[in-house]
């Protein structure tokens, strides 16, 4: 573990991360877990014209919007909104408190959310799946609004393989079956040296190694519930593409595409969690030393001494919330390493926490993006703060 981390108070920092989580419920079950995004641009029916719906007229708006630290969204006439993630992810926050605190309320939260995610899944060929309630242009390729991804099904599926795991919520366990479908039977493979990688979308051949990563792990865990050979396979398979892909020091590309192939924080934590989840099935023991040097590096290469995550491994602004709730959530979990979670989540209650209960989006050298966006920082700071207290205590 990093020596950089000085030692904390864990009964100061496990009370302030309490009362945060409190505050942050309190201003998002209001709200009904909806909200903005911020790459939600095209859901203005202004900024859809303005786009002429053409590539670069989408990227153009969607970069605009994202950048301005003032919410010009009512305005443009775009309306808060349910998206499958961040349902997914206070799913698995109010699963983990409701077991952690057998609290009936925690656990009509989680109902509610596993009917809005029922709600809002898309039917697939094979099965169904769940993607962003917005288009999205990437330079790479477009994705309507409600494409079915491998990220946000797989959040989605283990979200409500916890519900039915730990709640005893036989309707979560009917909504995550299908999922495994839509991943083996919808999602193109791209091959690579007898293994393969799973496409972001049915509609791209992007291989992308956090997604690829917790698609498998997502198939590991369903097929160990049901005792699905096939997905057990595929799982083993599509995890070796990434397990092949690591550099020597332990590090992962975001792609091996060109003009993808850097190293940033919290999608390093993503493929460290996917292949966690493996291990803890007893699966893929042969990848262990691999992860350890994997976390080692997340650890030691991402944060300043002071708790300060950064974005990139050389670069530190922008400062996204994404970096710290991910950081936060995976060392959490991760046996001897809750000084890094601990200062971390200091760093950011100090930082990135507004007096009326939310997070902020992104700090840069010059200026705070105050804009509270349900997806990108609330959900997921949510998922760290019920990580870290219910862990730890």
């Amino acid at each position: 573990m990093s020596s950089s981390f000085e030692i904390g108070c864990p009964d100061v920092t496990l009370a302030r991360a309490s009362h945060a989580l409190d505050a942050l419920r309190a201003w998002v079950e209001p709200r009904d877990f909806a909200g903005w995004d911020p790459y939600d641009a095209l859901n203005s029916p202004v900024l859809d014209v303005l786009s002429a719906r053409t590539k670069w007229g989408r990227l153009a708006c969607i970069q605009a919007i994202k950048r301005l630290p003032v919410n010009i969204r009512p305005i443009l006439l775009t309306r808060p909104g349910h998206n499958p993630k961040a349902l997914a992810l206070f799913l698995e926050g109010y699963v983990k408190l409701a077991r952690a605190s057998m609290n009936e309320e925690c656990r009509l939260h989680a109902r509610r959310l596993i009917e809005l995610l029922a709600a809002k899944r898309t039917a697939t060929r094979s099965g169904h799946g769940w993607g962003y309630n917005f288009d999205w242009q990437s330079r790479a390729f477009f994705v309507p609004k409600g494409t079915p991804s491998i990220v946000c099904s797989a959040f989605v599926g283990h979200a409500l393989l916890d519900a039915y795991e730990f709640l005893s919520e036989p309707r979560a366990f009917a909504l995550a079956v299908p999922i495994s479908q839509f991943i083996l039977k919808d999602l193109n493979r791209i091959p690579a040296a007898g293994t393969f990688c799973f496409s972001y979308t049915p509609l791209d051949h992007y291989a992308v190694h956090n997604a690829n990563v917790l698609g498998a792990s997502f198939l590991i865990r369903i097929g160990t519930i049901s005792n699905d050979a096939c997905c057990r396979d595929a799982a083993l398979r599509s995890l070796l593409y990434s397990m092949l892909h690591q550099s020597e020091d332990g590090s992962w590309f975001y792609s091996e595409r060109p003009g993808s192939r850097w190293l940033d924080s919290f999608h390093t934590g993503f493929v460290l969690e996917g292949i966690r989840r493996f291990l803890c099935l007893g699966e893929a023991q042969q990848y262990r030393a691999a992860y350890e040097r994997g976390r080692d590096l997340y650890a030691e290469r991402f944060f300043l001494s002071d708790g300060t995550p950064k974005y990139y491994d050389r670069q530190t602004y922008p400062i996204d919330i994404h970096s710290p709730a991910e950081a936060i959530s995976f060392f959490s979990g991760e046996p001897g390493y809750s000084e890094v979670a601990g200062k971390v989540l200091r760093w950011t209650l100090n930082n990135m926490l507004d007096p009326s209960g939310y997070f902020y989006f992104r700090r840069t050298r010059c200026l705070t993006n105050k804009i509270p966006y349900m997806r990108w920082s609330q959900a997921w700071m949510f998922r760290a703060l019920t990580n870290y207290s219910t862990v730890l205590r």
